[in-house]
Formats: C-alpha cells, sequence, structure tokens
C-alpha cells in the first residue's frame, strides 16, 4: 500500500493538469485518438476472417476503416480551424442538405439497397449514410436554433412561451426521424430521439413536459420495434432469451459466451474463436464482444473508462464555457455520443434489446466513424474556447498540440450588450451607435476613468485575463 501522503501528492499532480487552460483540449484529442486506434485495430482482428473468405484478403474491410479513419481526421482538423460564428451562419444550409440526402436515398436508383434497407448513397470511390451526417447537422443547428431564440426573446423583452422551445426543432426531429424510419433504421432513429430530447432538456424545457415527450417517445419506439419482423423477432429474443436458441436468440448468446470467455485477461489479441463465423456482425454491431473476449475484463473496463473520461470531459467544457452555444452544443454531442455508446454496450451484454447502434469510434462503419470524428472536432473546438483556453492563447501560451496543428487563435465571446432598463421601456437590447466616439473618449481622458465608467456602466465586461469574469460591468 503507498503511503498517504504519496497518494495525495499524486492527486494533487492529477488536480494541477486539469487546471491547465488547454486540459479539456488535450482530453478530447487523446479519448479520440484512442477510440480510433483500438477500433482499428479491433476490426482488424475482428473481420480478418470473413474479409479472408469474402474476397481473399484479410485486409480489406480494414484497408476501407482505415481509409475513412483517416477522412475523419481531415475532419477532425478541419472542424478545429472553423470560426464558431461561421458554423452558426451555416448551420441550417447544412441541416437542410442532410435532409435532402435523406429524401434522396429513398429514391430507387439513388440510394443503394443492402440486406433490405435503403440507407446509402453509391458514389463511386465510396458511399455516404445520410443517416450519420444527419446527427451532425441536427445538433449544431439545433443548438443554434435555441439560442437564438432565447436571444432573441430577451432582446424584444418577451419570454415567447415554449412556441420558442418547441417549434420548428420538434417538427423538423419528428421529420427527420420519419425519413430514417422510412429506410428503414430504428437505431438511428434512436440517436436522432436521443439528440431531441438532449437539446430539450438543456435548452431548458419544463421537467413535466419534458418527461411527457420522453414517455411519448419511448411508446413510439415500442410501437416501430413492433411493427416489423425482424424488429418484433428482436424483442421476442430480448423477453425469451432461452427460445430458439439457434435462431432469434443466436447472436445474443454468442455474444455473452464470448465475454464469458474472455475472463479476466481475454485470450490474448487475434485469438477471437468467435469470429470464426460464430458472432455475426463481430466488426460491427458486437465488436464489444470480441474486445471482452480478446482483451478480457481489463479492454472492457478501458472503453468503458474512455467513454466516461469523455462525459466528464464534454459536461466539464460545457460548464466552463461562456458561450451559450457551445454549452448547449457540446451537453447535447456528449449525451449523444455517450447514450449510443450506452445502448450498444448494453444490448452486447444483455441488458437491452439488440438496436444495431454502433459503438462510436470503435464498430466498423466508414460514415459513423468520419461524422464521428467530426463530432469530437467540434469538441475539441468548444474546448479552446474556454475562458482560460482562450487567455492563454492569446497570451502566447500554446500548447504542443496547436502548435504542431498551428491552429488559429479562438474568438474571444462577446456576450450581447444591453442597457438597463431598455428591455422594459420597449427599446431593441443592442448597444446603440455612438455618435461621436470621439467625444466619449475625451471625457473620458480629461476627468479620468471614472467618467468612462459612468458614460459605459451598461456595458457587460468578460476580461480573458485567466479567463475570469472580472466583475459584471466595467
Amino acid at each position: 500500500m503507498r503511503p498517504r501522503g504519496t497518494r495525495q501528492l499524486q492527486a494533487g499532480r492529477f488536480g494541477a493538469w486539469l487546471a491547465r487552460p488547454l486540459a479539456s483540449f488535450h482530453l478530447v484529442v487523446t479519448i479520440a485518438t484512442l477510440l480510433t486506434v483500438l477500433g482499428l485495430v479491433m476490426v482488424l482482428s475482428a473481420s480478418s476472417v470473413e474479409s479472408y473468405a469474402d474476397g481473399g484478403s484479410a485486409y480489406s474491410l480494414f484497408v476501407q476503416q482505415a481509409m475513412y479513419a483517416l477522412v475523419g481526421a481531415v475532419l477532425f482538423y478541419l472542424a478545429l480551424r472553423i470560426p464558431l460564428r461561421w458554423l452558426r451562419q451555416v448551420s441550417f444550409p447544412l441541416f437542410a442538405v442532410s435532409v435532402l440526402l435523406l429524401i434522396l436515398v429513398l429514391i430507387p436508383g439513388i440510394g443503394s439497397t443492402v440486406n433490405g434497407a435503403r440507407r446509402w448513397i453509391d458514389l463511386g470511390l465510396f458511399s455516404i449514410q445520410p443517416s450519420e451526417l444527419v446527427k451532425v447537422t441536427f445538433v449544431v443547428w439545433g443548438a443554434h436554433l435555441l439560442v437564438s431564440r432565447r436571444a432573441a426573446a430577451r432582446a424584444a423583452n418577451d419570454p415567447g412561451g415554449l412556441k420558442n422551445l418547441l417549434v420548428p426543432l420538434v417538427p423538423a426531429g419528428l421529420l427527420v426521424c420519419l425519413l430514417i424510419v422510412l429506410q428503414p433504421n430504428l437505431s438511428t432513429t434512436i440517436a436522432l430521439g436521443i439528440v431531441l430530447l438532449a437539446l430539450l432538456w438543456f435548452g431548458g424545457l419544463p421537467l413535466r413536459l419534458f418527461l411527457a415527450i420522453l414517455a411519448s417517445g419511448a411508446i413510439a419506439a415500442l410501437v416501430l420495434a413492433l411493427s416489423a419482423g425482424y424488429r418484433s423477432d428482436r424483442m421476442r429474443a430480448f423477453f425469451n432469451p432461452g427460445d430458439d436458441p439457434q435462431g432469434i436468440n443466436y447472436q445474443a448468446r454468442q455474444a455473452m459466451y464470448s465475454l464469458a470467455d474472455g475472463g479476466l485477461w481475454g485470450r490474448g489479441l487475434g485469438q477471437s474463436r468467435a469470429k470464426w463465423s460464430y458472432l455475426p456482425n463481430s466488426h460491427n454491431d458486437f465488436i464489444f464482444a470480441i474486445i471482452g473476449e480478446e482483451l478480457g475484463f481489463l479492454g472492457c473496463a478501458l472503453v468503458l473508462g474512455l467513454f466516461a473520461l469523455f462525459v466528464y470531459t464534454g459536461l466539464r467544457i460545457a460548464a466552463r464555457s461562456v458561450d451559450p452555444f457551445l454549452r448547449l452544443l457540446t451537453a447535447t454531442a456528449t449525451t449523444w455520443i455517450t447514450g449510443q455508446a450506452l445502448i450498444n454496450i448494453g444490448y452486447v451484454v444483455g441488458l437491452l434489446p439488440v438496436t444495431g447502434l454502433q459503438l462510436p469510434l470503435v464498430s466498423a462503419g466508414g460514415s459513423s466513424l468520419a461524422l464521428t470524428l467530426l463530432m469530437f472536432g467540434i469538441i475539441a473546438n468548444a474546448a479552446r474556447h474556454e475562458p482560460e483556453a482562450v487567455a492563454a492563447l492569446h497570451a502566447g501560451q500554446d500548447g504542443r498540440v496547436s502548435r504542431l496543428l498551428r491552429l488559429p487563435k479562438p474568438e474571444i465571446y462577446h456576450p450581447p450588450r444591453t442597457r438597463p432598463g431598455a428591455a422594459a421601456a420597449g427599446k431593441p437590447r443592442d448597444r446603440p451607435r455612438d455618435p461621436d466616439p470621439s467625444r466619449t473618449r475625451t471625457r473620458a481622458n480629461s476627468r479620468g476613468t471614472d467618467t468612462l465608467r459612468a458614460t459605459r456602466a451598461w456595458e457587460p465586461s468578460y476580461s480573458v485575463t485567466h479567463g475570469r469574469e472580472r466583475g459584471k460591468y466595467r
């Protein structure tokens, strides 16, 4: 047992590292890198037998996944360089394009049908899954919409009630869910439902109405799950795990056998038995079972630990951000990615019905991998806009990663400037333009800083010195 003083010293060092300005940014980059590398290694291990049996090469699926990982890395880098003001401006056009792609994928001849589902658009060199794209665009546009509506309501001194919060966000979300159900793709519909609920929750929806919408969504998901043959088979298999072990319960039972076979330490990397055609979709939906078999309980704990660290980091960024858009965006994206991971792990270990949701950054799937890396890049960009990070970067204290990537300095967030009593008088809340700014500066220079505070006392001041708010007013 280590001395108590040594443990306290180590905890103090870890706390001191977390107090660094760019700690959140480095955590997001590290988590994304570790999960992507782990996913590539496990996809190679889990898909080698199937790839060799289908095409004669054990590396075909791995090469395809590596190419999408490279595309995702480029998207991650571009997301780090995107100005947040521009991201908000293009949020609705990007969302509209993704909805248009959802419509096009349903048209025969444009959308490709695989296993009875029309979900992909073949572009020759690669294919894209619009349902994965719409998750990212819906998060960004939804956050921009709610923040803009709230700011407009405050400027007009009119809260607007629940209408500003629900319309048009909820109708747009239901339209997207309907288009995805028609593919059919219930798993992605559940992921979109998580995004919508997260936007409403963090957007300030009252608890009673939120619970009512949550119950309605659960009932709708249950109805959809029982409406199609293969989905109802999955539900029946979940509630009757002992029935038909060679039929509808075969995949779930094989996943449990793989996890049990791994034990504490695992059988060793590449030594899985289930991937020899015993566990269907071992490289995709059930890759967590292969991780448990080859890397054991410790490998599963590593995956769970990385996602737990991601939850902490994402909510930390949301709590420390002063920009309402970044707070809502980061919290929603963190909830979506973590919820999808928990659902995947839940049905692999037998706690939930099989839905087909992939394990983010780990399961095989090109569109999912590339676009999830794009979302991680946006979250990392938000981490660089924390007040402490902005202060350090503008002071020239760039981290090694920022210097290596040559990232631009983040923009300083300027909250809306309001005049006391302007809302009560029905006047615009934006700061009016001074007809003669030089006169104000002259008075300030001749009479001192007290005159400056008296003439501009209604301007909020957020200092970037050490990243903290120095006072409500100047």
